[in-house]
């Protein structure tokens, strides 16, 4: 039998990649239409788990095949120093070394000389950074930086880099180069929705309105069962059309729990010796990735929110599985109406309600509401 095809590791590249076509292919035409092309500046958004880091992984693919450099990073602090640090492909190098004095320690002898580590000297800005490293490439190629969780990111690194960034496309543009010989960058942001609307908002980071945004939502159910048999028939098992339509509903569409209901039905008929993914290895397999996506994406997500979001969205737990009356829900936390409209607009944009019809609102994050249901302490 060969190797489970499907991988629901973080950052971890699949072996499908549905239902974001539309960005690759955007992306892909800002690569071909050289400088300026706006599909070279991007904000992805989505909600834990949506593909958000894969889809980063495969747009920097993308540009390595197309000949770019790409640096890839992940919001935290220092994150301008690094990127400075990648572009120039600097690392630590001995400066100086000294054999000092011995000692003897049973019969072994000990050096106790000393090893000075040290960095070239950095740029002066990322912008020279940056530029120093497209003068190194050939006409017509440039630079790629995907950085993912931008909602971890300082707002003084993302104004370095975006005013870097912006410097760098006007120079550019002062060539007399065609614009697909110029040297091009480009940008690739990723993040939690609300933390993209904040940034977008800021009115030091206008550049940001500028790039091209695409939500990701949840795939198609027919795409997902059509890639679930070609994927399985491909990689050495079968399963029959029905059984993956009911382990695409499983999923609901959405990306990380593809990947987990895929990797865990395979499991179970591994398991088992089996060369077919039957119905009940696909139960099997659906059940298991409900409790890793509610380990690995609902917990995170709830011990994210703000004391607020948390009473709002278990004051939604009684009327499950039905919809919650936002002012009932005001009512059992003793807040007003105009509480209850604030909170309820954060836990929209940061998807994880939805409105369902006047003044009511119902989870939509796959597999929260079980979550909140069973670990409410959480």
């Amino acid at each position: 039998m060969g190797p489970n095809p499907f991988k629901p590791t973080a950052g971890k590249m699949p072996p499908i990649l549905i239902g974001r076509e539309s960005v690759i292919d955007a992306f892909d035409r800002g690569l071909a239409n050289g400088a300026g092309a706006p599909e070279r500046l991007m904000l992805i958004t989505g909600q834990r788990g949506s593909g958000k880091t894969v889809l980063l992984t495969e747009l920097g693919r993308m540009a390595k095949k197309d000949g770019w450099d790409v640096i890839s990073e992940t919001a935290s602090g220092g994150m301008v120093q690094r990127i400075v640090e990648s572009l120039r492909g600097t690392s630590p190098r001995v400066t100086r070394a000294s054999i000092g004095p011995s000692a003897s320690l049973g019969g072994t002898s000990l050096s106790l000389g000393s090893v000075e580590l040290s960095r070239p000297e950095a740029p002066l800005t990322i912008r020279a950074a940056i530029e120093d490293r497209l003068a190194r490439l050939p006409k017509g190629k440039g630079v790629l930086i995907t950085i993912d969780e931008v909602q971890s990111a300082s707002r003084d690194d993302l104004v370095a880099i975006s005013t870097a960034v912006q410097h760098v496309i006007r120079d550019e543009d002062m060539t007399d180069l065609p614009d697909t010989q110029k040297h091009g960058i480009a940008l690739a942001f990723a993040g939690l929705p609300i933390a993209i609307d904040n940034l977008v908002n800021d009115d030091v980071l206008t550049f940001l309105r500028r790039c091209v945004r695409y939500d990701l939502g949840e795939v198609r159910i027919p795409d997902v069962k059509n890639a679930y048999i070609s994927t399985v028939n491909d990689s050495g098992k079968m399963i029959s059309e029905k059984d993956a339509q009911t382990a695409a509903e499983a999923s609901s569409g959405f990306p990380f729990m593809i990947q987990l209901v895929g990797y865990y039905m395979w499991q179970s008929a591994d398991v088992n010796g089996s060369d077919a993914i039957t119905a009940e290895h696909v139960s099997i397999g659906a059940t298991d990735a409900a409790n890793a996506f509610q380990d690995s994406v609902c917990a995170p997500a709830v011990r994210s929110l703000t004391v607020a979001q948390r009473e709002f969205i278990l004051a939604m737990v009684p009327d499950l599985p039905e919809p919650s009356q936002v002012a009932h829900i005001a009512e059992r936390c003793r807040k007003s109406m105009s509480w209850a409209g604030k909170y309820r607009a954060s836990l929209i944009a940061s998807n994880l309600i939805e409105p369902a019809g006047r003044g009511y609102v119902r989870i939509s994050m796959p597999h929260l509401a079980e979550y909140l249901q069973t670990r409410r302490e959480a």
